[in-house]
């Protein structure tokens, strides 16, 4: 056993993120955690770690159990070099080998008593094993393969990690933390700012990883490539659910039980009220059969005895009923998804949208670089490309968004556009979920929220809450009904599949999939390019290049 926790309750206010978890992790377990999106999954993981104290419950950590938990190293790192944040990351490993360069020293004394001996031969076996667990013989080469997987193998090693960029320095302590060796890691989201490079790479090294895993990810192919298990965080319970196999098998499993719990509980609806009608039927049967005092010999020979069998029944349903109101199968909660109708507006053109000869500079690197292209009327196209190659930059250019420093973007007159952008920058920074969605809209209260609600996004009491204190999550969902509402025609989305939870992802894309007009989106989600993409361009140093076909066809052509 590396890790138990036992009965974990986490609570901020109103808002309970965790109920009485209980989880065991043994060595070499790989399990990937999810769950919709506020419902405490890098609470948990903060708590294992010792950021935040549980309401209740304790965590029992082995003895010596070393943790690798990617957000602290980058928070202790800010002000080292990346040579020096290496060398902190191996101290373990170093601290193991000066101990072996100690035991040679004593074991090669002439005059070493034989019992010091034997003592320092069994330590420098158990330190050697050790060493050799945590890749300490292949150190210069471990260390040059992880830093090289992740695409920082080019850095200078002098560079301060202040000097770097975002994705940079989320991959330098990515690389950090796996260069540590820990029994067990604790990744919270790693896949963000890879390119699908660094991500195959990082796959496989988490295949041949000899610790133990737990994942926050809402990849899910990373998930089917790199854990044997899920644990869900339950949105409605906020109790942990284990489920033993990778992210398909747990939603096929999730997709069953929630048949099995609609089943149960429509049946034992129907049996309450059956029930019920058998209670008031048999009431008043017995009402009606009383007897008159001229009956009342007939009576006692023949319909007592009917009367004492009636009531026996009634006794036993009335039981029945009152055990089955008194513990009842909850009703299966309405699951939020994406009302599929996106009723775009009607295109007319074939090309609604397209760009010539388009240039954008930054400080004087030009971020596009003589862009030109048409977007056909029923498109679906994925852009990819490393960070900062310009996709965003192309996205809000032809969003109309951003004004070109050279060349133009022309929109048919048919042409209605809707924008997802990636920082939620596009909602208002004051008022009510409710006001930002009915700000351009015409209708009364009842209507509006009635459109709103029929979205299946939120519930009742989300629509008066603030925009600023929404969640990135319920944020996302506020622009993807925002995005329905607008009866675009050409939808043109950045990152649509980041923060959506799983369940949520899988509605919107189906939703993208039926949709009429031409979509055009940014994604490192390799399950939505797979689902979505007929053609892919490759944003590279501000220059373009399209390759027909989907995603296979791109793989096979790079």
């Amino acid at each position: 056993m590396l890790l138990t926790l036992s009965n974990l309750s986490k609570a901020y206010g109103d808002n309970q993120v965790l109920t009485n978890v209980s989880l065991t992790i043994q060595p070499r377990a790989k399990w990937g955690l999810v769950g919709a999106n506020g419902v405490g999954k890098s609470t948990l993981i903060k708590i294992i770690v010792g950021a935040v104290e549980p309401d209740a419950g304790m965590v029992d950590l082995a003895e010596g159990l070393q943790i690798g938990y990617l957000p602290q190293v980058l928070a202790a790192s800010e002000t080292l070099t990346l040579d020096e944040l290496i060398a902190h990351s191996q101290a373990r490993i170093r601290a193991v080998e000066a101990r072996l360069r100690d035991l040679e020293i004593i074991m090669a004394d002439p005059v070493i008593q034989a019992e010091a001996l034997d003592q320092a031969l069994v330590e420098y076996g158990h330190l050697g094993a050790e060493f050799d667990r945590l890749g300490g013989y292949d150190l210069p080469h471990r260390t040059a393969s992880v830093l090289t997987g992740l695409g920082v193998g080019d850095l200078a090693r002098d560079r301060a990690l202040t000097s770097l960029s975002g994705g940079e320095k989320a991959r330098v302590g990515l690389a950090a933390l796996l260069l540590q060796t820990p029994d067990l890691l604790l990744l919270d989201e790693p896949t963000n700012h890879l390119d699908f490079t660094a991500l195959a790479w990082l796959e496989g090294f988490l295949q041949d990883f000899g610790g133990a895993l737990l994942v926050v990810s809402h990849d899910r192919v990373f998930l089917n490539r790199t854990v044997q298990a899920i644990v869900e965080i339950d949105e409605y319970t906020r109790e942990a659910r284990f489920y033993a196999g990778n992210y398909d098998f747990f939603a096929q499993e999730k997709a069953l039980a929630r048949a099995r719990w609609v089943e149960e509980y429509t049946a034992q609806q129907e049996e309450i009220r059956e029930l019920r009608r058998f209670v008031q039927n048999k009431a008043r049967q017995v009402g009606h059969n009383r007897p008159g005092d001229g009956d009342k010999l007939a009576y006692d020979y023949k319909g007592g005895r009917v009367e004492a069998t009636i009531g026996r029944n009634l006794r036993a349903a009335e039981e029945r009923l009152r055990r089955l109101e008194a513990d009842p199968i909850p009703k299966p909660p309405t699951p939020l998804h994406i009302n599929p109708a996106f009723d775009p507006a009607r295109l007319v053109n074939r090309t609604p949208l397209a760009a010539s000869q388009v240039t954008v500079a930054y400080a004087g690197r030009r971020v596009l670089d003589d862009i030109t292209v048409a977007l056909g009327a029923q498109d679906r196209i994925v852009i990819v490309g490393p960070n900062g190659a310009g996709k965003s930059t192309l996205l809000k250019v032809l969003a109309g968004r951003l004004k070109p420093d050279a060349g133009a973007v022309t929109a048919a007159a048919s042409t209605v556009v809707g924008y997802l952008d990636q920082e939620q920058e596009s909602l208002p920074a004051e008022g009510t979920l409710y006001e930002a969605y009915t700000a351009a809209r015409v209708g009364d209260w009842e209507e509006l929220k009635a459109e709103l609600m029929s979205c299946h996004l939120f519930t009742f009491s989300d629509l008066l809450k603030p925009v600023v204190s929404l969640s990135v999550g319920q944020q996302r969902k506020l622009q993807l009904a925002l995005l329905m509402a607008a009866r675009a025609n050409v939808l043109l989305l950045d990152e649509p599949t980041n923060h959506i939870s799983l369940d949520v992802l899988e509605e919107f894309e189906a939703a993208l999939l039926d949709f009429r007009g031409a979509i055009v989106a940014i994604s490192h989600d390799r399950r939505f390019i797979e689902r979505f993409a007929d053609q892919v361009w490759e944003m590279q140093a501000g220059r373009l290049v399209r390759y027909l076909g989907g995603w296979e066809a791109y793989r096979m052509q790079r």
